[in-house]
């Protein structure tokens, strides 16, 4: 425990002194962050959907990461880091975690002492004052051992517990509740899930009234599923408020946010839920009975509880990335040193093997795709140069399936040694399931992106249809447009300027055609739907995985560049991935584009299930005819 203390004080008295509020330091408050993020104009996926792809590459490239840290920062990483690498490989058991369903107390206390529940919390209020980047690589690092029930004790406690108060709580309220919570005295946790509201946020039951003294909000309802709910004392709770509607002049009910402490009475939990993974982490339900929560606990404004809830789910989407790029390393390593030493088939290490290759290869290129998006936006949001909602849910999503696929294919590298409990791969896989499912699911987070960024696409033909009202006036306009579309039917695409390796160039202008192809077939959807693509799930979600993958290889393009510039160790690996991954991206892309323009084969799957609904389950007589 001293040489955890000795650690921490070494840190932070090394921050102080040399720390200087720049444009990039910890210094500038999370509201200021959002503030000027939200402000901004520029995104990866609004650009994209609208056909402005140089506005996309702008965001992107040159690969922003080396303008992250300034050397202090970097400094005080570095040591941050180090220490909390140290506490992971000699400090904590994951499977013995896994087993007692349950983080020590030991384990806690040591985490206490590192600052590992605080990394984002500035100094000044006892906590670590990271950096979006520092925060990643710290998420990055205990990933990397494996842990990830630990990981969401931890994330559900900072990630999204309490980040609710560093990005719309006011100066009085981080005052009172940050200091506590930075250093682990008190859990914080996230209660908005409820059994009739999953995906849907907006239909929450729990009931916040005002009592007539006009002094507390009281609440009644109940949360399931919450990270953190049997063991937390400051909650942040979401719940139907009676506001007015200036519309009607009557009243309706808003969603309104509010820090809830356990102390204030009428909150009880129920016993931990058994889950099929990280069960290290405590997931509980929890209870309100007239719970009485003053006014001044209101956080943000009456009403503006589901902006509130977006703004911190959006927040805390990358960390997602940082903790999955960590346990995809892990476990593709436990692969590779199996492959590197199994010896099969005329005395070959199994290494030697095509199909082997193969496997190693394409964890690879997932890996270093889902690392690139994570610090490509990370960095973004410290700098607060542009927007990154749907950037960030593309991430989430890319990398709770690419950890999925890495971990499954370590697997069967190792085959039945694989399936066994030893090496810990069973545990990481249970453990990924949930990652495609909790804060929000793929499947709502690609109709998110979808329909979010086509209303830019939309936006673009509204300015051409005002222009047709008067066609001899707007001639220019028109006429360009026109021109634009001529030349994409036959293959012409608009050139970007995007600095890159002289051996990715042709890599480039594969993407430039991509980019190319999914804005007119944006355009072509909105055209023939207009406001009913809404009801197109499926072709939202092919347009999501097109946009997503566009983004991964911009990113990847960039990564792979500016390590070449600087020749860092393996770049010229790194160049060979970036031109695997274009591949492999255009294969999906091209693949979901097929998708979108032949609709058959989602309506006869369609089809099938309406079928299976109909009969209330699959209901097909046996070959046998019994």
């Amino acid at each position: 425990k001293s040489q955890h203390n000795m650690l921490r004080l070494i840190t932070r008295k090394k921050h102080r002194k040399t720390t200087k509020c720049t444009r990039f330091t910890p210094c500038r408050t999370y509201a200021a962050q959002h503030k000027e993020t939200s402000a901004a104009k520029v995104s990866f996926m609004r650009s994209l959907y609208s056909g402005k792809f140089q506005e996309s590459i702008d965001y992107v490239s040159p690969y922003p990461v080396d303008t992250a840290l300034d050397a202090e920062q970097r400094e005080h990483l570095e040591m941050v880091v180090d220490a909390t690498d140290k506490f992971f490989a000699t400090s904590n058991d994951p499977a013995a975690n896994d087993k007692n369903s349950s983080v020590p107390e030991e384990v806690t206390e040591g985490l206490k002492d590192i600052g590992a529940f605080g990394l984002q919390v500035p100094e000044e209020l006892e906590g670590v004052g990271l950096t979006n980047v520092g925060y990643a690589r710290i998420v990055e690092t205990i990933g990397k051992y494996g842990d990830l029930g630990l990981g969401i004790y931890l994330g559900a406690h900072q990630s999204i517990g309490f980040k609710g108060i560093l990005l719309d709580g006011n100066e009085e309220q981080k005052k009172k509740y940050l200091p506590d919570v930075a250093t682990g005295r008190k859990i914080a946790a996230f209660a908005l899930t409820e059994p009739s509201s999953g995906s849907d946020a907006n239909s929450i039951k729990t009931k916040a009234v005002l009592n007539e003294a006009g002094t507390h909000y009281v609440l009644n309802g109940s949360k399931i599923w919450i990270s953190n709910g049997g063991i937390a004392e400051i909650f942040t709770v979401f719940a139907q408020t009676e506001v007015d509607d200036p519309k009607t002049g009557g009243k309706k009910d808003k969603v309104t946010a509010f820090i809830v402490e356990r102390s204030f009475g009428g909150l009880t939990h129920g016993p931990p839920e058994d889950k099929m993974g990280i069960k290290a982490s405590n997931t509980a339900e929890v209870f309100f009975n007239n719970c009485e929560v003053p006014v001044e606990n209101v956080l943000g404004e009456v009403g503006s509880g589901f902006k509130v809830a977006m703004r911190i789910l959006n927040n805390g989407r990358f960390g997602m990335g940082a903790a999955l790029t960590g346990a995809m390393k892990a476990s593709m390593q436990i692969a590779v040193d199996h492959a590197s030493n199994r010896v099969q088939f005329l005395g070959n290490k199994i290494k030697s093997y095509g199909l082997i290759k193969e496997k190693i290869g394409n964890m690879a290129l997932r890996i270093y795709a889902t690392e690139a998006m994570t610090y490509m936006i990370s960095t973004i949001m410290d700098s607060g140069k542009g927007d990154y909602e749907l950037e960030a849910a593309s991430l989430k999503v890319f990398a709770s399936e690419s950890a999925w696929y890495v971990c499954d294919e370590s697997i069967q590298v190792l085959g039945g040694m694989g399936f066994m409990k030893e090496l810990g791969l069973e545990r990481i896989l249970r453990d990924l399931r949930i990652f495609r499912i909790f804060e929000g699911t793929n499947d709502i987070l690609q109709l998110f992106v979808a329909l979010t960024a086509l209303k830019s696409t939309g936006d673009g033909l509204k300015v051409l249809t005002d222009a047709m009202k008067n066609p001899v006036g707007n001639f220019g306009a028109i006429s360009g447009f026109v021109g634009k579309k001529i030349g994409k039917s036959f293959g012409m695409y608009d050139k970007v300027n995007m600095k890159v390796h002289d051996s990715l160039t042709g890599e480039v202008a594969e993407l430039e055609k991509m980019a190319m192809v999914f804005h007119t077939t944006c355009e072509g959807l909105l055209i023939k739907y207009k406001m009913g693509i809404k009801d197109q799930q499926q072709i939202c979600k092919h347009l999501a995985i097109c946009s997503t993958h566009i983004f991964a290889t911009t990113s990847v393009l960039a990564r792979a560049t500016n390590s070449a510039e600087k020749q860092t160790h393996g770049y010229e690996n790194e160049l060979n991935m970036a031109k695997a991954f274009t591949t492999f991206a255009k294969d999906i892309f091209e693949q979901n584009v097929k998708l979108i323009k032949d609709t058959k084969v989602d309506e006869n799957i369609a089809n099938v299930a309406d079928d299976i609904f109909k009969e209330g389950g699959y209901n097909v007589q046996s070959p046998l005819g019994f």
